[in-house]
């Protein structure tokens, strides 16, 4: 009997070779060619022009604003925190050492107590020589134990009542932390942004990436701009200048054209925008809030059409950004990253609303 052994026996795998390895490696290759933009034009990136630049960048800015704001704010409170936190300490060690008095007190009283042989009361008076005096001994003895007592009673539940406020404190302190920490990536995340920015700034004209940052102020140019603005000020009369802080608010702002932006900063070499609100009021003695949907309420709020030199002005749905208005439409502010504390027009960004706090 023939056994077809054949039929079981596992097919053999063939290689592709000739005409049609040759057609599928090309096939292959034209593709890659295509996904990977080989032939210069199937996927290259677009060439942005400088009005969406512009539009990037803006919107860059702004995220960048606002999470350096709610840093300022966040660090801040975490301050502050701090500050109580080490009051806490300090109380609590007043406290342990008052502690420690009472207990040493005590301590001699129990020592005391050794050396009269521990006897109970009643034995102590049988064996007296001197009942009389012994009654009075026993009596002022234990009105100073009542009193040593109460009193070590009363440092043990303040002891008590500074630990929780200390771990209450501590726990604030984290959350802040945490959050903090939190913003620091977030605003490493728009750093990365600012940085694709400034790449596509840098692939453009010096002509369009001065349109495109708004920045055409020079030194020069700038103190022309300060000059100009003082003199028209100065020319208005007391009916439109500023009151006498509100100047020395301004005069300083004006010391300060040209001086870097720098996240979190205020003063007195580099400024984020409520930074350098915050550094301009409080050289003339009036203390404003670190953020700047803090410095909105700070003082009286003005229409635009009401707004006098020396007025805070908002920006942005989220107030986001401040700056000192200085008169003829122009305010002082730091704007970001790319441009110093400059002057610039009002209009320049979504106003949100104006403060006067002097």
């Amino acid at each position: 009997m023939t056994v077809q052994v054949a039929a079981h026996r596992k097919p053999r795998q063939r290689s592709i070779g000739g005409p049609t390895a040759r057609t599928a490696a090309t096939l292959a290759l034209a593709g890659a060619a295509t996904a990977t933009g080989f032939d210069g034009t199937g996927h290259a990136e677009p060439q942005l022009t400088p009005a969406q630049v512009k539009a990037k960048v803006d919107k860059l800015y702004q995220e960048a604003e606002t999470a350096t704001e709610q840093y300022d704010g966040a660090k801040e409170k975490t301050d502050s925190a701090q500050r109580r936190l080490n009051t806490l300490r300090d109380e609590t060690a007043r406290k342990q050492d008052g502690l420690n008095t009472a207990r040493d007190t005590l301590g001699s009283f129990a020592t005391a107590q050794y050396r009269d042989g521990g006897f109970a009361p009643a034995w102590q008076l049988a064996l007296s020589g001197d009942p009389d005096r012994y009654l009075e001994g026993a009596a002022l003895t234990e009105r100073v134990g009542d009193r040593q007592a109460a009193a070590v009673s009363d440092v043990r539940e303040q002891l008590r009542e500074i630990e929780r406020l200390r771990g209450a404190a501590r726990v604030q302190l984290t959350s802040l932390r945490s959050r903090q920490a939190q913003l620091r990536r977030q605003k490493k995340t728009i750093t990365g942004k600012l940085g694709e920015a400034r790449r596509l700034l840098a692939g453009l004209t010096a002509r369009q990436r001065t349109e495109v940052t708004g920045d055409g102020s020079t030194p020069d140019r700038a103190s022309r701009w300060a000059s100009d603005t003082r003199g028209t000020l100065e020319q208005a009369g007391p009916a439109t200048t500023a009151n006498a802080r509100a100047s020395a608010a301004i005069a300083y702002a004006y010391a300060k054209l040209g001086s870097p932006y720098v996240w979190g900063a205020a003063g007195p070499s580099a400024f984020d925008c409520s930074g350098l609100v915050q550094a301009a009021y409080r050289s003339t003695g009036i203390s404003l809030p670190r953020t700047t949907y803090a410095q909105i309420n700070a003082g009286r709020r003005v229409s635009r059409s009401e707004l006098q030199p020396g007025d805070l002005v908002f920006f942005y749905s989220g107030v986001s950004h401040v700056g000192i208005y200085v008169g003829n439409g122009q305010m002082i502010h730091a704007p970001n990253p790319s441009a110093p504390v400059r002057l610039a027009p009002v209009d320049l960004m979504p106003f949100a609303g104006a403060t006067r706090v002097a």
